[in-house]
């Protein structure tokens, strides 16, 4: 059963969205505010979270900043509509995806498995397959990566996105392409979040030693992998 983590400070909304899920199996807990959520969270590790940004006593983006300092668990954030400010931050603190309040709770719920699917598909994969290219090493044993020996800290998207790039250096992958691969769902238009992924992942893996950066965009295509191998 999966377990899903609800933290919301609206009663008739998180009321909602534990009757569906319940009704779909999931196993629900839920918290009133940000400090509910990360006791919820270390007394019972979830797989993943639905996070609202605002909330009394501790707020979804200092709580998604506490919770990547300890796990990468899925993120979906929870916004007010329209308010791109709220989405563009929780994207760039680490969130795997976001949905804006009215939201049909069958979306959500599609999010939730697309993402899902996305962890169980890459867990099929060959654990002993590491990909070290260009100073990045990707080990998929355990999910981590390091720079230079050192540990980089990313979102589920952000590995799986490093993931596909790792296995196709030097190749153009669309933009289409990746958000199938990586978000688990088609591009669709003025839809930013595959380009605030890339733009975390950059600033986490930094550039070669000549200054160049590993990730390179090809304007109106995608992006590419920089190999100096």
């Amino acid at each position: 059963m999966v377990k899903l983590l609800l933290a919301d400070d609206d009663a008739r909304l998180s009321d909602l969205i534990k009757e569906y899920f319940d009704g779909e199996g999931y196993e629900v807990a839920h918290a009133w505010n940000g400090r509910e959520a990360l006791e919820l969270m270390a007394a019972n590790m979830p797989d993943i979270i639905i996070l609202d940004v605002m909330m009394p006593e501790l707020d979804g983006f200092e709580t998604l900043k506490q919770i990547r300092n300890k796990s990468a668990v899925p993120v979906i954030m929870l916004t007010a509509k329209g308010d791109d400010i709220d989405r563009i931050l929780g994207l760039e603190m680490g969130a795997d995806d976001y949905l804006s309040k009215p939201f049909n709770p069958r979306e959500l719920l599609a999010r939730i498995k697309a993402i899902l699917r996305r962890a169980s598909q890459e867990r099929e994969d060959d654990p002993t397959a590491d990909i070290e290219l260009s100073g990045v090493l990707l080990r998929r044993k355990d999910r981590t990566v390091y720079l230079e020996d050192d540990l980089v800290e990313l979102t589920t998207s952000e590995y799986t996105l490093l993931e596909c790039m790792l296995m196709a250096p030097g190749q153009v992958l669309t933009k289409q392409e990746l958000s199938e691969k990586a978000l688990g769902r088609k591009l669709t238009m003025y839809d930013r979040s595959l380009d605030m992924h890339i733009s975390n992942l950059r600033k986490k893996i930094g550039n070669l030693e000549n200054g160049d950066p590993r990730i390179k965009t090809v304007r109106g295509v995608g992006y590419i992998f920089v190999s100096n191998e």
